[in-house]
């Protein structure tokens, strides 16, 4: 089973610099509608499935078109809503640097608990329960291997990502996740496999290869000396990307 994890647009509280958390009405801006209309083209070819999202605003405004085009209606699942951050919630990013719990959240967040909020470990806890359970639902449903989308917020993806890598929740800040990018993990009988990380590339038809029902490999486990690759491409669609250089 692969979820695509996809981190909602830009949104009003990024560009205030602000901690939205849970308040209500926080929506995308001209850019992140432009990311959420983006989708379409970057996966709109895929075999999506299923798509799960966060109950926000911003994260339903951005799977919108995408939904549209597949087909699919967004599936909430409050398990994936943004951290409460509590009493923090609203707050200027500038006016937090100075909090004694900030450099807990940087650099030992498997002891941060926000002030009248929740605990970064209950995040990740929340978290990747409602992923492999979503997972263990949809192989029921479905009886094949499933691509999916699940749809939430950056603090989310990345404990998700650091229980993928195995990575203590300490660590989880060192992995960057963009607004409106992509991070893919395949969950194995034995393991998870992360396939990317914070791509906000236009080029992922190579996912498709993930999944077995469309006739690519299915990964059960690393292959000795490497993997061989899902595409005919041999840059990986790296040199299609904006932010390349030759």
């Amino acid at each position: 089973m692969t979820v695509i994890l996809l981190r909602h647009g830009v949104s009003t509280s990024n560009t205030a610099r602000t901690l939205a958390g849970r308040s209500a009405g926080v929506d995308l801006t001209d850019r992140g509608r432009e990311q959420a209309h983006a989708l379409v083209q970057r996966l709109g070819s895929l075999p999506i499935e299923h798509i799960v999202c966060s109950p926000l605003l911003r994260c339903q405004r951005t799977v919108a078109p995408l939904a549209d085009k597949l087909g699919l209606e967004p599936e909430p699942d409050e398990r994936l809503l943004e951290v409460d951050y509590g009493d923090w919630t609203g707050k200027a990013l500038a006016d937090l640097v100075s909090e004694p719990l900030w450099k807990v959240v940087q650099r030992h967040a498997s002891a941060a608990t926000f002030p009248a909020g929740e605990s970064l470990a209950q995040v990740q806890f929340r978290a990747v329960s409602a992923v492999r359970e979503r997972d263990r639902q949809f192989a029921a449903r479905h009886g094949s291997d499933v691509l999916w989308i699940a749809c939430t917020h950056g603090d989310v993806i990345k404990s998700l990502l650091a229980d993928a890598f195995g990575l203590h929740l300490d660590g989880f800040q060192r992995i960057v996740v963009e607004p409106a990018s992509i991070s893919v993990i395949r969950y194995t009988p034995t393991a998870p496999y992360v396939w990317r990380v914070n791509d906000t590339g236009p080029e992922l038809s190579g996912l498709a290869a993930i999944s077995p029902r469309t006739g690519g490999e299915s990964r059960s486990g690393p292959v000795p000396g490497g993997e061989t690759g899902t595409t005919d491409s041999t840059d990986n669609g790296v040199a299609q990307r904006p932010d390349s250089s030759v």
